[in-house]
């Protein structure tokens, strides 16, 4: 059995959207399927998608757990985007979070160094 998973993440502006996400994710998207979606493939069958509901937007909570969670970050912030919030779990558990200019929350969480 073959499962997909498409995390959404509701916005206001689309362009403005695309070009945030581009600068987070390292890449343009993927596949764009109409005039208000863009799609990355973050790893095989499974997508992050942005989609323009602005009655929706700034409400999205999403983690993707990495194995390079500081080379990630690097990237990331040679593209210059900071997290606003960084932590430290009891367990080791990394986790850094970025809020889009809507206010959706995508994290990236990675195992005790």
């Amino acid at each position: 059995m073959t499962m997909d998973l498409f995390a959404g993440i509701p916005v206001r502006g689309y362009t403005e959207a695309v070009a945030w996400y581009e600068r987070l994710l390292g890449a343009t998207p993927s596949f764009l399927p109409n005039d208000t979606e863009a799609v990355w493939e973050l790893a095989e069958h499974r997508y992050l998608y942005i989609v323009v509901q602005p009655e929706h937007a700034g409400h999205a909570l999403h983690t993707v757990f990495v194995d390079d969670l500081e080379d990630r970050l690097a990237g990331i912030a040679a593209r210059g985007l900071a997290p606003a919030v960084r932590e430290t779990y009891a367990n080791g558990v990394r986790k850094a979070t970025f809020h889009d200019p809507d206010g959706n929350r995508i994290s990236f969480g990675g195992s005790p160094v």
